[in-house]
Parts: structure tokens; sequence; C-alpha cells
């Protein structure tokens, strides 16, 4: 059991892609947690299957490694806004921040949300200045405009005295002062373990902890995890949960378990400051208190920021039902999102009043849910996806519906046109500044609405060459009406194959999403049409053979390669009247209402 004066808690916050992960590489290489022979990943923290394959940081992570003779617990965040929720949770369980920082972007939307919640929490953050080994890397300006953040977020005396170090998380060293020669990552474990403050608390007092995340084991069942705030305990001791409604139970703890570098060890006791996960408490919630028989207390609630979006799962309804996915009935999907609600408290799951085959799932946008849509698709459910919505509330009469704060940079030549259609889209444009490089920043505020759908569009209207980033910043008084998808879509009027003859004939019409081969039924979208209408088409329509041939008759046929969607792709493309498809090894689009042809079946 560590002295909580030997131990130090801290969090690595920052914006998307800032170096968070490939730090903590660094930090877990140069703490020799790992054998010489060991194979080592990149971005080793990232462990779930979607965070490796989309290159993001999806949940939190825990880890601790030893300096000198002190222990430092470390969590590794997730940048993208989506899932702030996640960022919002463990904030509560370190005192102190390393808010990383680009040293050529500079600060960016989700640094400005992630410091406000440090600040708010009254932590110091080590501000770190990092990927200084860039070719246009200009740590003087970034930092200047980080103590500018600072000052507009409203930090205190103390927290606008920051200590602040510079860093290659990738290169893995630090250095205090710029034209200090490169070594290795010391200095930042130093200014660790002086800028961070103990963790408050002591051994003597009777033990107090509350569930910040949970996870799962199958043998112990549901964990608790959190940092214990007084006292100690160890295996087999009894405590009381007191849940959010006050009520109390008694419960024996059957394991205890921390961290040592990536796995997780057994521990027969642990104390005040210690980062721990708890089995034994079977019904533990998020925000539950967990204390001593003899000092019953509740702790506040840990309250998130409400969500902004919302999608409805459905029954899937399609004529292929059920031939690719395993749980396909709505008791199924229902029993899935309240497992997932138990610990994904960020998510807000409930019934659609007066119908029973839809539920609606609340998050914090597009990819947050999408995440979570992927996730079950893997685990072998089918279902089918409305388009999101944005979630309003009414204030003194007025619809409120959510703002989102936008940062483009876009190379010169394509900001006219970004700013056209953001205005188009009700954003109002904040700032625009452009380098001697030719590259042009610029900042938005709009509604949320605004964006759906824009993101696909945004990527075409900048060759690929464009960045875009945004983060929730207030609610505030409807906008008015918003001009969605300008094109109507090919929508497949009967079942069967696509063949090449069939789609060679609607090339011409519009761009497609089906190539030779593939199945199609009634009611499926099959393309994009070139006007604002939608179409009926036969995909499946074959070329009549005769037994009279002539030289020249036949044409070569040549398609152009059909548009495939990803999952947050399909869900941002589809208008009001239409629905993602989503089993294990297909996304299809389909329109909402009954065909003619189905109309007709159904009586």
């Amino acid at each position: 059991m560590y002295d909580p004066k030997k131990i130090r808690n801290i969090a690595i916050i920052a914006h998307i892609d800032h170096g968070k992960t490939t730090l903590l590489d660094s930090l877990l290489k140069q703490s020799n947690i790992f054998r010489d022979n060991e194979k080592v990943e990149e971005r080793v923290m990232d462990s779930f299957d979607q965070e490796k394959e989309r290159g993001i940081t999806i949940f939190a992570k825990h880890t601790c490694v030893f300096y000198n003779d002190f222990k430092i617990n470390i969590i590794d965040t997730p940048g993208h806004a989506d899932f702030s929720g996640e960022v919002e949770r463990v904030l509560g369980m370190v005192n102190s921040v390393l808010l990383l920082v680009d040293a050529q972007e500079g600060p960016m939307p989700q640094t400005r949300f992630v410091l406000s919640k440090a600040l708010k929490m009254g932590l110091r953050p080590i501000v770190v200045l990092n990927k200084i080994d860039r070719p246009h890397a200009d740590p003087d300006r970034v930092l200047n405009e980080t103590f500018d953040l600072f000052m507009e977020l409203g930090a205190n005396d103390e927290q606008l005295d920051f200590s602040y170090i510079y860093a290659s998380g990738f290169n893995g060293y630090a250095i205090e002062k710029v034209g200090d020669a490169p070594k290795d990552l010391t200095p930042l474990f130093e200014l660790i373990l002086k800028a961070a403050p103990p963790p408050p608390g002591t051994l003597d007092l009777p033990f107090l902890m509350q569930a910040a995340t949970l996870s799962y084991d199958d043998y112990t069942g549901r964990q608790a995890t959190g940092r214990i705030l007084e006292g100690k305990i160890k295996k087999g001791d009894a405590l009381v949960r007191v849940d959010r409604e006050g009520n109390h139970t008694n419960h024996r703890i059957t394991k205890i378990e921390g961290h040592l570098g990536l796995k997780k060890v057994e521990l027969d006791d642990a104390g005040a400051g210690d980062i721990v996960s708890i089995s034994g408490v079977p019904e533990i919630d998020i925000g539950d208190t967990l204390c001593a028989v003899d000092n019953v207390v509740q702790l506040p609630p840990i309250t998130l920021a409400e969500p902004t979006v919302s999608v409805e799962f459905m029954v899937n309804t399609s004529p292929f039902v059920g031939r690719d996915g395993k749980h396909v009935t709505m008791n199924k999907i229902r029993d899935r999102l309240m497992r997932e609600k138990r610990a994904n408290i960020s998510l807000k799951i409930e019934e659609v009043p007066g119908r029973d085959d839809s539920i609606r799932v609340c998050g914090r946008g597009e990819l947050h849910l999408s995440v979570l849509i992927e996730t079950m698709r893997r685990e072998g459910y089918e279902m089918a996806i409305s388009k999101p919505k944005v979630i309003t509330k009414v204030e003194n009469g007025v619809v409120m519906e959510p703002l989102e704060r936008v940062h483009i940079e876009v190379p010169e030549e394509y900001s006219g046109t970004v700013i056209e259609d953001l205005s188009r889209r009700k954003g109002e444009l904040r700032s625009l500044i452009t380098s001697e490089h030719g590259l042009t920043t610029m900042s938005f505020l709009m509604p949320t609405r605004g964006l759906m759908g824009y993101r696909n569009d945004f990527l075409t209207r900048t060759s690929g060459l464009g960045v875009l980033t945004s983060i929730f910043e207030s609610f505030a008084a409807w906008k008015g009406d918003i001009i969605g998808r300008l094109r109507g879509v090919m929508i497949s009027g009967n079942m069967g194959k696509a063949n090449g003859y069939g789609l060679f004939n609607l090339q011409e019409r519009g761009s497609l999403f089906v190539k030779p081969g593939d199945e199609v039924y009634e009611g499926m979208i099959v393309g994009e049409h070139a006007r604002d209408n939608d179409l009926i088409v036969n995909a499946t329509k074959a070329k009549q053979l005769t037994n009279i041939r002539a030289a020249g008759s036949d044409e070569n046929i040549i398609l152009t390669p059909p548009r495939k969607f990803t999952l947050e792709q399909a869900i941002d493309y589809i208008a009001d009247d239409e629905l993602v498809e989503v089993t294990p090894n297909f996304v299809r689009l389909r329109k909402l209402y009954l065909t003619e042809n189905e109309r007709k079946r159904k009586g």
C-alpha cells in the first residue's frame, strides 16, 4: 500500500490527433514495464478493435507506471468530441491533467472543451507542447494562444501560472526550453512529480470511494472503478453501497484490482489515492458511493452534459432479414441496448411512445452512435436505423436547439466554397485567418442540424484536403429551416440480382451504390439521382437475347465503380423518409414508405 504522498494521478487530455496515445506509448516504454524482447504495438493503449481501425481513442483507459519511488496512475482519454462523456467521468479521479497541444495547430475545439472541464473542477493543468519536431511547429505562438485560452475560460491566478514543457511523443523526448538537447522523457516525469499535487485523503479515515467507470468480469461480475478518496480496504472487507436515490445495501469485497502497465493485477489491499477496480457489488452503477459500514455517506452524483442527437433503432423489416444476423427481434435489440446503458452513461436510451418496434438512443453525435451500432453488428445484430435528429428543448416558450463551434482548415482556394456552403446551412463565420503557407483556418457557430449530412459533401468540395472538427457549444433559439440533401435517389422497383446491363443504363442518370451481382429488393436505394426527385428503377434488367447477331451491335459495357458508404456516411446521407439497414456484413439504404407493389401485396 502506497503512501498517498507518493502517488500522482493524472489524465492526458487533448484534441483528436494531438498525440495523447503516442506520448503514452513512449512513457510506458521508458518506464521499463516491458521486457527487452517483448513486442509492443503502436498506440498500445487503443485495445478496442474499432480504435485500431479508426485510429482514434474511444474509451478512457487506465495504466500505472513507477518512476523512482513514485507511483503514477495515468488515464488516456478520447480526443473526439463525441466521446467527451468519457473525459467528464475520469476527471473526478485525477488531481492534475497533462493538456497536450499540437505545436503547429495550436488549441482546437476539443482542447477548449476538455480544458474548461478541468478548470471548473479546480485542476491545475500541465501544458505539453507536443510535436515540436514538425517542420512548421511554432511553440512560442501556440504557448501564447494556450495562455489566451486559459484567460478566455476564466482560469484563476493559480491555474494561469501553469507549468509547461516541450515534447515529441513520437520520438520519445521532452525538453524544458526550446534549443535544449533532446534525450528522453525524464524532464516530463520530473515535471509531473513537481507540478501535479498528491491525492488528498489519509489512510486513517474510514473507507470512501465513488464509482467513476464500470467494467465486467466473467467470473466476478460487474466491477466499479474509481479513486479511493479516504481510508483503506482489503479483500473480504464489508462495505456499504449508496445509490443515487440514497438506498443502502451491504456487500463484501471479493476482489481488488489495480494496473501495472497494460495489465490488471490483483491486489490484497489498497489505500487513499489508489485507482482500483472493486468486485463484489453486483448492482453498482456509475456515481454510486462505496463507504465503510460504520461511516455511511452519500457523495454528489456524477452529472454529464446532455446528449444532442438521437436515432431510432428499429426491427429490420427488409426481405433480407435474418439472412446475415443472429439477433433480429426487438427484444434482443432492447436487451443489448439496456446492457450498454449500464456502463455507458453518456448514452440515453428511451422507449418511443406508442411503438413497440422501435427504441430511441440519444448520444453526443453521429460518431458516438455509430460506434455503438458497429459494435452491435459485429455481435450478430440486425436492425434498421433512422435519420439522426437533434434534441431540442423549450425554454420560456422558445424552442432551443444545439449549436456547434466548427473549426475548419482548407487550402485557400476552397475557402469561398466552404463559407458559401455553411452560410446556406445557417452557419455564422466567427474568424478567418490565412497563413503564409496558403492554409485558411475558419471558425463557425452553427446549428448541429446544419452539419448533419455535410461532412461527406465537405470532403468532395475540398478534394479531400479539408479538415473539419466541431464541438457542442450551447443551446440557442431555433434557427429556422435548413436545406437538406439536394438530390433524389434511385429506388429499386423489383427484387433480384443487379446486372451490368441494367446498371449501365442507370449510371447516366446519377451515381450508383451497387455493383453487378449485388442482391437488391423493392424499396432499396441503389443510387443517387442527378436531379432532385426520386426515381423508381430496374437494376436487374437484363438484355433481351435473340439468335441473331450482327457485327458491332453489342456495346462494350464500362461501369463506374459504385459509391460505398461506411456506417457513419450512410447515417449522414439518408433523408427523413429513409432508413439504414445494418447487418453484420452489409450496410444498405432503403425508403421508409411502402412501394406500390408492397401496398397491393398487403391489401
